[in-house]
């Protein structure tokens, strides 16, 4: 086993640690990947925090970007060498979900307190969402990664691992938006902005960003949105109505975790449209919905987890599109840290004014 450094939760809502951790050589069908970014995601400050329960200690992050500097036996068409992004859909292939083009719900189990990582003095380490990237390197399985142009920076690569694939992939996959619909996303943070993209790439007519605050509705326009909406007035559901000329929405994207924005959402439909629900509330919160509203309007409800996507054709798409000028990723970033900073970078996250913060590992 090697030491290397990474960032390490032995208590929920406590700061991280860092500190050396073993890891173990990868395995049949598993790589080791050397990451020079990690973007935090919100998720990961939701795990941290306790709010989805799990093992301690644990190692978080999954939005990742490096190049592979080990393999197991099996691994396709994986070299050493080979820069690649780092996912945490850890599909098995063969599993009916796997087998029906669904792998972002693979139904095969995987224990991540029985994976790779170990403390310093041998006991487990959780390898949280099966990447624990906040650290120098991971080992995946083969199907986690995806091979990426040398040419495109690993920091902006990190972003289309999460961000970038769960709110374009619940655009263009789980609504399956068609051109001239009308859109609502509620939350204009990095998914959220991300579902605008991938609303203004599959050709919605009108896309109405709804956020608490001004400055994030401005930066949503310049990711695509057409009309903003403050989600603080009194009944923000009239002004998305006018915006969208006196009718309801063809899909409401939620973006966000917030019960209020969940509770809210179908006030937004019109008839016949659908809620995309992305954003991860705490286990244990509750929305509530007229049924008989929802039924009479021929409106759903739709759960969309990595936004649809199946990593080795979604991802290299996107990155055509980056290189093609139709996806925006350098304006994703709000700032760089090294992994020394990174309780200062959940922080800054936490504040909701970053679109995303990236770890990057040569800083140290």
């Amino acid at each position: 086993m090697q030491t290397i450094k990474a960032a390490v939760c032995h208590a929920f809502g406590k700061p991280l640690v860092i500190e050396d951790v073993l890891i173990e050589p990868p395995g049949t069908g598993e790589v080791e990947v050397t990451l020079d970014a990690v973007a935090i995601c919100h998720s990961d400050i939701s795990f941290a925090s306790g709010a989805w329960g799990g093992f301690l200690p644990a190692v978080y992050g999954h939005e990742a970007a490096g190049v592979i500097t080990a393999a197991g036996d099996a691994v396709g068409e994986f070299q050493v060498g080979d820069p690649v992004v780092v996912t945490l859909i850890r599909a098995c292939g063969s599993c009916p979900s796997c087998a029906g083009g669904k792998p972002t719900i693979c139904e095969t189990p995987f224990d991540t307190s029985k994976g790779p990582l170990h403390t310093a003095d041998g006991a487990p380490l959780d390898q949280a969402m099966a990447c624990g990237a906040f650290a120098e390197k991971v080992v995946v399985s083969h199907r986690q990664i995806v091979k990426i142009p040398p040419a495109l920076p690993k920091d902006l690569a990190s972003l289309l691992s999460c961000g970038v694939i769960t709110g374009v992939g619940a655009a263009v996959n789980a609504a399956n938006l068609r051109p001239g619909q009308d859109v609502v996303v509620i939350g204009a943070g990095g998914v959220g902005l991300n579902a605008i993209q991938g609303a203004r790439i599959a050709g919605a007519r009108r896309i109405v960003a709804v956020d608490m605050t001004e400055e994030k509705l401005e930066i949503a326009k310049e990711f695509g949105a057409t009309h903003g909406v403050l989600a603080s007035l009194k009944e923000p559901w009239k002004a998305v109505y006018k915006a969208l000329g006196n009718r309801g929405a063809d899909a409401v994207l939620i973006t966000v975790g917030a019960i209020p924005a969940y509770d809210q959402a179908p006030r937004y439909l019109g008839r016949g449209g659908k809620a995309i629900m992305i954003g991860m509330p705490h286990s244990g919160d509750m929305s509530s919905y007229e049924p008989v509203v929802l039924a009479a309007m021929g409106q759903g409800l739709v759960g969309s987890k990595m936004g649809d996507v199946v990593i080795q054709r979604d991802i290299p798409w996107m990155i055509d599109l980056y290189e093609q000028g139709r996806l925006k990723l350098d304006e994703l970033i709000s700032g760089r840290w090294s992994l020394s900073q990174i309780n200062e970078a959940i922080e800054d996250t936490k504040t909701g004014s970053a679109k995303r913060n990236v770890i990057v590992f040569d800083n140290d």
